[in-house]
C-alpha cells in the first residue's frame, strides 16, 4: 500500500445522514455498473460532446462494515490486510481514503469487500464503477451519503489516480440508468426512440488508456490542423448522433459508430484485435462498430438489429475470437 496522499475534496462537499449504515447497522453496500461510451471517445478530452450508455450486465457490489483491528480487503485480486495491499490497488485505496476524508474520518478501520463482474483495463469503466461503490459504502459505514455532485468529485479523485486527467464521463456514466450526453463537464440524458441493442466483445488485449490519451496529445502537437479536424468532426457526429438515438435511426447510429472507428484509428489509438472484431462484427450483420473506451486494447461496441439478432452477432464475434461477448439493451420509449 502507498502512504496515504492528501485527498482533495470539493469545498462545498454536501453530506448527510446516510438512511443504511448507521452505527446501529453492521455495515453498507454500494454498487455501480459498467458503461460503454457510443461516441465521442478522446474528442471528449479537448471539449467535444460525447454519448455514453450503461451496461447493465456488469456491474459492481462492494461492501464496508466497521473493522476490529486494522481492516482488511477482499477482492478477486488482493485479500488480506488494507495496509498490506499492492501497488495495482492504488485506485481502490485512493476511493476508500477520499471517502474516509470526506466522512471525517481519515483514521476509521473498516473490512471492505468487492465484487465485480466488469473486466478491467477493457474500456468498459471497471475503475470508476469499483471507486464508486467502494466510495458508496465506506460512506454508508461510516453513516453518510452524498449529494451527486460530492460523490462525482470523490470518484474523479481515484480517477485522477487511474488516468491522470479524466474528463469524468466515466464517472458520470457508471451511475447512471439511461444513455447520457455529456458536454464540457456537465451530463442530461439522452431520449431514446426505440430500443438500441448493442453488443460488446472483448479482444482479450489490455486497453492502455493513458498511453492512447498521450499519443494523441503529441499528434495534435504535431499536426493541429489533421487532429482538431479528426476531433471537430467526431464532435459533429456525436451532435447529429444524438438526434439519430431520440428518434431511435438504428441505421444513422450505426453509420456513425463505424465513420467514428476509422476517425479513432486514425489518431492512432486502434488495434489490430480491434480492427478484427470491428470487420466480424460488420461481417455478421451490425449496423456499425467501434472500439469504446481509451483503445489500443479493449473492447468493441456493434449495433444489432435486434435481440435474436444480437444473439447471431454475439455468437460470430465468439467464434471469431473474442475472448467475451454481452449484450446490453438501451430502452426506448415506444
Amino acid at each position: 500500500m502507498t502512504a496515504p496522499t492528501d485527498v482533495p475534496i470539493a469545498p462545498d462537499a454536501r453530506l448527510h445522514v446516510a438512511t443504511h449504515g448507521s452505527a446501529a447497522e453492521p455495515g453498507a453496500t454500494g454498487r455501480a455498473g459498467a458503461k460503454a461510451i457510443l461516441l465521442g471517445e478522446h474528442a471528449v478530452v479537448y471539449g467535444r460532446p460525447a454519448i455514453a450508455i450503461p451496461v447493465n450486465a456488469l456491474g459492481v457490489e462492494a461492501h464496508a462494515q466497521p473493522a476490529e483491528g486494522r481492516g482488511h480487503l477482499a477482492s478477486t485480486l488482493f485479500h488480506g490486510p488494507i495496509a498490506r495491499a499492492p501497488e495495482r490497488l492504488h485506485v481502490t485505496l485512493t476511493a476508500v481514503r477520499a471517502a474516509l476524508a470526506a466522512a471525517g474520518r481519515p483514521g476509521a478501520a473498516l473490512d471492505i469487500s468487492i465484487d465485480s463482474s466488469i473486466p478491467a483495463e477493457r474500456g468498459l469503466g471497471s475503475s470508476a464503477a469499483v471507486s464508486a461503490a467502494v466510495i458508496e459504502a465506506v460512506l454508508g459505514a461510516c453513516g453518510f451519503a452524498a449529494d451527486d455532485e460530492t460523490m462525482h468529485e470523490l470518484i474523479q479523485t481515484a480517477e485522477r489516480a487511474a488516468h491522470g486527467a479524466p474528463s469524468g464521463l466515466d464517472a458520470r456514466t457508471v451511475r447512471a440508468r439511461a444513455a447520457v450526453w455529456f458536454d464540457q463537464g456537465r451530463i442530461e440524458p439522452v431520449s431514446v426512440g426505440r430500443d438500441l441493442v448493442f453488443v460488446i466483445a472483448d479482444t482479450g488485449v489490455r486497453g492502455r488508456t493513458r498511453e492512447a490519451v498521450a499519443a494523441v496529445a503529441q499528434r495534435r502537437e504535431s499536426d493541429p490542423r489533421a487532429v482538431e479536424a479528426a476531433l471537430d468532426e467526431l464532435g459533429a457526429l456525436a451532435t447529429d448522433l444524438r438526434s439519430d438515438v431520440s428518434t431511435g435511426d438504428r441505421e444513422a447510429i450505426g453509420s456513425a459508430m463505424s465513420r467514428a472507428h476509422v476517425l479513432l484509428t486514425g489518431l492512432g489509438v486502434g488495434d489490430p484485435a480491434l480492427d478484427h472484431l470491428v470487420q466480424a462484427a460488420t461481417a455478421g450483420g451490425a449496423l456499425g462498430a467501434k472500439l469504446t473506451g481509451g483503445g489500443r486494447g479493449g473492447c468493441v461496441l456493434g449495433l444489432a438489429r435486434d435481440a435474436a439478432s444480437a444473439a447471431e452477432l454475439g455468437d460470430r464475434l465468439t467464434r471469431a475470437g473474442a475472448a467475451a461477448v454481452w449484450t446490453t439493451t438501451v430502452e426506448g420509449a415506444a
